[in-house]
């Protein structure tokens, strides 16, 4: 089975870098099964039904999101509406959406993707290690390939996590920070591991948000509105690749473009 997770999307230059790209990594590598970090599309901040259409024309089978998904009210109806559009299981349950998803594709097996939010350092919501436990246990009698989009700001949390749901998950993949990191490996029970895909949007900016008015934020400690950049526009992404019959990865291999 070859897994393809696009790092989070921010907003319309990431969408439009993704539009380009996108088909031809999955030619590329013969990918079955395509997820996608979501929870920035819509200018930054969350996403909306027409870029979650779009995402799903492009060949993305599921899309996860995290804290930001929150942001646009008119989210909780999309996220009640559709199924493979997630958001963290983690917050309380009251919360439209799912957490996590069993999907189908047919001849090729089932595939299981969970959303987790860590809570060092941001809200303090339900206990990620337990959701993931949960989900877990019940994802498992229907399929052994399983994913994890672990959406958090701390390396450490992340990595907890994913010494914790070693060997019982396929990959672990890490969101939120925007950040590529240079950790991509297969745990010795077959899990595979990166601490953060990275963002797929401007690079020109601070974690996606034009540099001046970031510079501000810190200097004058206020609320300056957030403003997206558009320039230097890069594609974070990883592919995965696990044995369809343990669900065990037998490579994982990072993929920016352009490169750094």
């Amino acid at each position: 089975m070859n897994i393809f997770f696009v790092g989070d999307i921010n907003g319309r230059p990431g969408l439009t870098l993704v539009s380009s790209l996108l088909k031809q990594y999955i030619k590329k590598y013969d990918i079955d099964f395509c997820v996608a970090n979501g929870e920035n599309v819509n200018e930054g901040k969350s996403i909306t039904e027409e870029e979650t259409k779009e995402l799903f024309a492009l060949g993305v089978h599921v899309i996860t999101s995290g804290n930001h998904v929150w942001d646009r009210w008119q989210a909780r109806s999309l996220l009640a509406s559709e199924r493979n559009l997630l958001r963290p299981l983690n917050y309380p349950k009251e919360n439209p959406g799912s957490g996590f998803v069993i999907y189908d594709l047919k001849e090729k097996g089932k595939v299981g993707v969970i959303n987790i939010q860590g809570r060092t350092y941001m809200q303090p919501i339900d206990d990620p290690f337990k959701a993931a436990d949960w989900a877990i246990s019940r994802i498992v009698n229907e399929t052994k390939i399983i994913l994890i989009d672990m959406h958090a700001e701390a390396t450490a949390e992340k990595m907890a996590l994913a010494w914790h749901v070693e060997g019982r998950v396929s990959a672990i993949v890490g969101t939120h920070t925007h950040i590529p990191t240079a950790d991509a490996r297969i745990l010795p029970k077959g899990t595979a591991y990166i601490t953060d895909v990275g963002m797929t949007g401007p690079y020109d900016s601070v974690i996606g948000m034009r540099k001046e008015i970031a510079i501000k934020r810190f200097q004058h400690q206020l609320p300056y509105k957030f403003e997206l950049a558009q320039h230097d526009v890069r594609f974070c992404a990883v592919y995965i690749q696990v044995d369809a019959d343990t669900g065990k990865a037998t490579k994982i291999e990072q993929v920016i473009f352009p490169g750094f």
